[in-house]
């Protein structure tokens, strides 16, 4: 008998939470039907499929039955489930009490809805850190799957890994399977008989005789989502012909996880560094120093040496998007105040919606930012901050808060001041620009403040500003989403220039220049600030009044100078059709445009997609300038402009010595 190799085939589907309704039926149309409906053709064809929580209610709820189809092929046994955290969360971090949450209700879940408790775990982008051995083993997973990288940065090399390996934390124990790298750039865009060859080969190279294993998992987006890929897969028929090359090899043999695993030993105890899939290393790292890590990685491939040594050329870790972000950060730490307040909250007051409300504030699509991460895409931060203002709202239920009160939320030494009165909440950095940094509605469950500033990429090098769109390379199968440089929109030397402020509520000016403010004691409730850096000090006031901001300044009578303040407002609808300004009863344009008005008092943004509206008044006539706020980013259809914010400039020759601007928030329909 020829020495077989064991194929474990895998795929991971996941929709961040939150995505847009098109998106979803889209990528089931192009992705999830057509592969399980081939699949299901071929039952001696053995795989796992991790579907993320949200998503899987979703495709339960619009699509039961492909959900019925994949429930049978659980049943007859072709079909491995994986577990996970029920919303795609980074388990290393969320804490340890949030992790086992969120692994047993995801648990639960498949095996009340497709009939199987999974014995394996999906890491959320294969980030992993031997802190979440401890949850994963106590809530009964026995193995998790990881990238070949990680264990050659752990010293080992390529043929050691076709097998698993144990690691332990804490008296816990987990085992480990090595994805493999080559099969994750062949399968799906090598021809069929490249890929078959290669899984041949690892059989006829196997002299010792022992059951060896070709570990893939891998987004199953590559099997109709990513560009090209829905002909090449489907219409040119790649899946069903390398099913059946697979199923007529005297060489392969597809088995499940679970079967491999049980008929097999262990490879040995390894531990494993904080790593996670070897494109992170790039993206993780601020701009000048991923372009340095990718020179280096470009010189090592020039001299030959990369491949047999690339685990040595390490570059940062998950968790740097908390540093190379601050937008990420706040979220985060805002996230983990909420776990620890809900924590402490007797066990009968906790519900259902609460705990809901968490894991969807922990969905890791916002976080994160490289090829694919969400952070840049203001509907996936939406989602986030949906569950952050909710579950605040129901825990202040529980438990009122302070009207007024400070703390370093986000740990960068700056500490901030919330005011909030159960309807609104804003919460103003200390710094000298004394701006809003976050701004909640409770009833919308929107954060007003939630935007993003520009800051320079590392792929911003690889721009050409003017162009549309490059030729890929020429291969004998298709391109990755990784060697791709395409454009969606026409990118100009201005839209990649780097803020010098935060995108923040009220960052005012002198003349053009930045006003520093100093944080006054007030006896009144608000918050009081007065400027450092002007010919004459410059008072801003801040308070809650029912659902309104207000923002008060005072100036002193002699100053004759031009004084601007900046507003950037989170509108859901974006540049889309829901958005609009509405002024003396007519509509000037949509958020997406720019709007110029003098002598403007007062003027409506009304936002479909929010269902509520944003009144701004000002005590005395302002001019207004209008435009929407876009950041340059890239994806795996190509660089593209995405619009963050409206920000609305109010300028003003001071003429009196007082002016007010007051933001009204209200629901639609609500006087």
């Amino acid at each position: 008998m020829p020495q077989r190799v064991s194929l474990l085939f895998g795929v991971h589907a996941h929709q961040p939470v939150g995505n847009f309704p098109e998106v979803l039926a889209d990528a089931h149309l192009r992705c999830y039907r057509p592969f399980l409906q081939v699949l299901y053709r071929y039952p001696d064809f053995h795989f796992a499929v991790h579907f993320s929580g949200w998503l899987l209610d979703y495709l339960i709820k619009h699509y039961p039955e492909d959900m019925a189809l994949l429930r049978r092929m659980v049943k007859r046994g072709q079909v491995e489930l994986f577990g996970a955290g029920d919303t795609e969360p980074v388990l290393a971090v969320i804490p340890n009490r949030d992790r086992i949450g969120q692994i047993k209700t995801f648990s639960n879940k498949l095996a009340a809805k497709l009939g199987q408790r999974p014995q394996g775990a999906w890491l959320t982008e294969r980030v992993w850190e031997s802190t979440v051995v401890p949850a994963l083993a106590d809530c009964g997973i026995r193995y998790v799957i990881v990238d070949d990288y990680h264990f050659l940065c752990a010293g080992k090399t390529l043929t050691d890994l076709n097998g698993y390996f144990t690691t332990e934390e804490d008296t816990r124990q987990l085992d480990l399977f090595p994805i493999s790298e080559s099969l994750r750039y062949k399968i799906p865009f090598s021809p069929v008989d490249e890929t078959i060859a290669y899984l041949e080969s690892l059989a006829d190279n196997n002299p010792s005789g022992t059951h060896i294993a070709a570990i893939y998992f891998d987004d199953i987006e590559k099997f109709g989502i990513w560009p090209e890929t829905y002909q090449w897969v489907y219409e040119k028929g790649w899946l069903e012909q390398f099913i059946q090359a697979v199923l007529a090899s005297s060489k392969i043999s597809t088995q499940l996880y679970s079967q491999y695993h049980a008929a097999e030993k262990t490879r040995g105890v390894v531990y494993l560094p904080t790593v996670s899939y070897i494109e992170m290393n790039e993206w993780t790292l601020p701009a000048q120093s991923a372009n340095t890590y990718a020179d280096l990685v470009q010189q090592a491939k020039i001299s030959g040496w990369y491949e047999h040594k690339k685990a040595f050329l390490r570059g940062g870790i998950w968790k740097n998007f908390f540093s190379r972000y601050p937008e990420s950060n706040w979220m985060h730490k805002r996230m983990l105040g909420l776990s620890a307040r809900l924590a402490k909250l007797p066990a009968k007051q906790r519900s259902r919606e609460m705990q809901q409300k968490l894991y969807e504030s922990q969905a890791n699509d916002a976080y994160w930012h490289g090829l694919f991460g969400g952070l840049y895409l203001p509907h996936l931060r939406r989602a986030v901050y949906s569950g952050i203002v909710e579950l605040e709202a129901l825990l202040d239920h529980c438990g009122a808060r302070l009207a007024y009160f400070s703390e370093d939320t986000d740990l960068d030494g700056i500490e901030e001041a919330y005011l909030q009165n159960g309807i609104l909440q804003a919460i103003i950095k200390l710094d000298s620009f004394a701006s809003i940094c976050e701004l909640d509605a409770y009833l919308l469950k929107h954060n007003f403040a939630d935007t993003l500033r520009c800051q320079v990429e590392h792929y911003y090098q690889k721009i050409q500003p003017g162009e549309r769109q490059l030729s890929n390379h020429e291969t004998t199968g298709i391109a990755s989403a990784h060697d791709r440089i395409s454009y969606k929109h026409e990118i100009s030397v201005e839209d990649i220039v780097a803020d010098d402020h935060p995108r923040s509520l009220f960052i005012d000016r002198l003349d053009g220049s930045f006003i520093s403010y100093q944080s006054q004691p007030s006896a009144t409730k608000g918050n009081h600030f007065q400027s450092e850096n002007t010919p004459h000090p410059i008072h801003k006031h801040i308070t809650l009044n029912d659902n309104q901001l207000q923002v008060a300044y005072r100036f002193a009578d002699t100053m004759k100078q031009a004084f601007s303040t900046e507003i950037n407002l989170a509108m859901p609808s974006c540049d889309g059709m829901g958005g609009r300004y509405i002024y003396q009863g007519e509509i000037p344009s949509g958020f997406g445009q720019l709007l110029e008005i003098t002598q403007l008092t007062e003027i409506t943004l009304d936002d479909d997609t929010l269902g509520g509206t944003v009144m701004l008044k000002t005590s005395s006539p302002v001019t207004l300038c209008a435009y929407p706020h876009f950041s340059v980013s890239q994806s795996e259809s190509g660089f593209e402009k995405i619009m963050q914010a409206t920000t609305l400039l109010l300028e003003w020759p001071i003429t009196a010595q007082e002016l007010i601007i007051t933001l009204e928030i209200k629901v639609k329909g609500n006087r």
